[in-house]
């Protein structure tokens, strides 16, 4: 039986789909009524006892590091009832270094440890085309990958422990910086006067194309910020970005500026706006808005 801990707006979707694939899992939550609804799907509910004395592999995905240490580790922590041998996959989002403690602390108990954060939203999360970034052991991430291919349309294993965690800050610092650059520009469009839709349509085709020229420009256009990923876990991510490339001695100018934006919408009331919200901190610098004409 596989463990599941984690039942938020990824993690729901995600177990959801292991179901439908026939995986016989066990999950928690602190959230009852998800858990509950798991249970009516075909999941079995357990405390982190029962899924640590009952599950051979356990997957977490939790809000930040520090939460999954502290379920590891904390107060009647998971780590206390692992069966030796047990592999714990950590799919959330998290700084390299925190995945390399809780692979160390798991060592010592004779288990397993791979960091796999994902990329693609919640929309991604229910179709079940995540981009799953792997850092650990060969023979582990072969273990994971026949759950991976249910939960993603593609497994890359990168290096070792905490490989996972870098590629995915890498990850976060190119879409959020590209969201900025994006919201400037067609704030400026915009304001000076040409039709937002119309330059959407033009530019896409070309070098400016991307995947998120594609999905968060509607959005802006729409006025429509529900979140797939909240402002406040971008920060989030943002800070283990900045905290993880200074601790490499890496300068990232942009990305210290992409927290200032992010800090900014977050006072004036955005924090659960999706990060196409960003669009609105540009916007309330030229006091317009990115309408179609």
């Amino acid at each position: 039986m596989l463990g599941f801990i984690g039942l938020g707006i990824m993690g729901r979707p995600m177990a959801k789909n292991l179901l439908n694939a026939g995986v016989k899992i066990m999950v928690t939550d602190h959230n009852k009524k998800t858990a509950g609804e798991m249970s009516a799907l075909g999941a079995e509910v357990g405390s982190n006892a029962q899924i640590g004395r009952s599950c051979g592999i356990i997957i977490l995905m939790l809000p930040n590091g520090s939460v999954s240490r502290s379920v590891l580790f904390g107060d009647d922590g998971l780590a206390g009832y692992l069966q030796k041998g047990t592999l714990v996959c950590d799919m959330s989002s998290v700084a390299p270094n925190e995945s390399m403690i809780c692979s160390e602390g798991l060592k010592n108990a004779g288990c397993s440890f791979i960091d796999a954060p994902v990329s693609g939203s919640e929309s991604g999360a229910v179709a079940g085309t995540l981009a799953i970034m792997c850092g650990g052991e060969e023979k582990d991430f072969q273990t994971m990958k026949p759950y991976f291919d249910i939960m993603g349309s593609s497994s890359t294993l990168v290096g070792p422990v905490g490989s996972g965690s870098t590629t995915k800050l890498c990850n976060q610092m190119i879409v959020n910086n590209t969201i900025a650059i994006v919201s400037e520009a067609f704030v400026f469009a915009s304001k000076s006067g040409a039709d937002p839709a119309k330059v959407f349509q033009a530019i896409r085709g070309g070098l400016a194309g991307s995947a998120v020229l594609d999905q968060k420009v509607p959005m802006m256009l729409e006025r429509n910020f529900k979140p797939g990923g909240t402002l406040t876990i971008i920060k989030k991510d943002i800070t283990n970005c900045l905290s993880s490339a200074h601790a490499a001695d890496v300068p990232v100018p942009y990305t210290a500026q992409l927290y200032e934006i992010i800090q900014a919408l977050l006072v004036h009331g955005h924090a659960g706006d999706d990060h196409s919200g960003i669009v609105q901190y540009f916007e309330s610098l030229a006091d317009t808005e990115v309408r179609p004409k």
